[in-house]
């Protein structure tokens, strides 16, 4: 039975299962801190369509994880942690998960040039195995107004799953053109792709698309011409044929809107434009979007 989750990551294992990865779940009162962090992962089969008996949960409880699967094994490579302070903050900690063998191996953590963080834009170079981790915020309150604020950053890693471990990058390509956190994210072409997003805040949100040439990285990060026309973070997006779709997002001050997006935008990475679409029924942000074009037509 699905336990009723926010959440973080949603990931196709394969052509017919998907998977929810940790996230937060409502706590049995209202005191804060409001949401509990869990391990839990729930898989669903699409073709039974049903929820399938629990796996073996993350070995630590996180939310906004960055997460991928790579050759049919989950990669979980840091996210946010409840230190039970009222702050969420960013671990480097780092597993990969054998659905086959239905357990966890830990990996080596984040290194001294990166930032531990969660809700960074995750991309994979297939050609390499290479899994990049772009932007994302170490650290996030849960009260609002709170001094610390949410820190978003620009730093970029990368992470070997052939060899299992850490590289360092280029120093060029290891920053972004800015801060962003909870950005849509592609990979076409072999270029990886950072859209929207937010700096410091879901007041701070961005139409700004970030590329990097992963066949290239001494070209370093550049800013591309062509906008989202709705600025916005929070959003879900996926890519087909060269588009990247965009959903949703969060930040709407239109009245009525209790701040969320229903936009749908697209964007073609040959031509560096956007179109709008037609918009979704409900709106919603930080949503959990599963592009399984690639898993059915690789």
């Amino acid at each position: 039975m699905l336990t009723l989750i926010l959440p973080d990551a949603t990931l196709a294992l394969n052509s017919t299962t998907l998977a929810i990865l940790g996230g937060i779940v409502p706590p049995p009162s209202s005191v804060p801190p409001y949401f509990n962090t869990t391990p839990l992962i729930q898989l669903y089969s699409i073709t039974a369509n049903k929820w399938l008996d629990p796996v073996a949960p993350l070995p630590v409880a996180l939310n906004h994880p960055n997460a991928v699967v790579v050759d049919g094994q989950v990669y979980l490579l840091g996210g946010l942690a409840d230190t039970r302070d009222g702050v969420w903050r960013g671990t480097g900690t780092s597993w990969v998960y054998d659905p086959m063998s239905n357990e966890w191996s830990r990996l080596s953590g984040m290194s001294d040039i990166d930032t531990p963080r969660g809700s960074a834009a995750v991309g994979v170079d297939a050609h390499t195995g290479l899994v990049y981790l772009a932007g994302g915020m170490t650290q996030l309150p849960l009260v609002e107004d709170d001094p610390l604020g949410q820190d978003s950053v620009d730093t970029v890693s990368a992470f070997d799953t052939r060899r299992g471990m850490w590289v360092v990058l280029p120093e060029i390509a290891r920053q972004m053109s800015g801060r962003r956190d909870n950005a849509g994210v592609t990979v076409v072409d072999g270029v990886l792709y950072v859209l929207g997003g937010r700096d410091r805040g879901k007041e701070n949100v961005s139409g700004e698309v970030f590329a990097l040439d992963l066949k290239d990285l001494e070209k370093g990060w550049v800013t591309k011409r062509g906008r989202m026309p709705t600025p916005r973070g929070g959003v879900c997006s996926g890519t087909v044929g060269g588009k990247v779709y965009v959903f949703g997002g969060e930040e709407n001050l239109a009245e009525g809107s209790d701040g969320v997006f229903d936009q749908v935008e697209a964007y073609d990475t040959k031509t560096d434009t956007w179109e709008s679409l037609q918009p979704m029924k409900v709106p919603r942000h930080g949503g959990a979007p599963v592009d399984m074009f690639d898993v059915f037509y690789p």
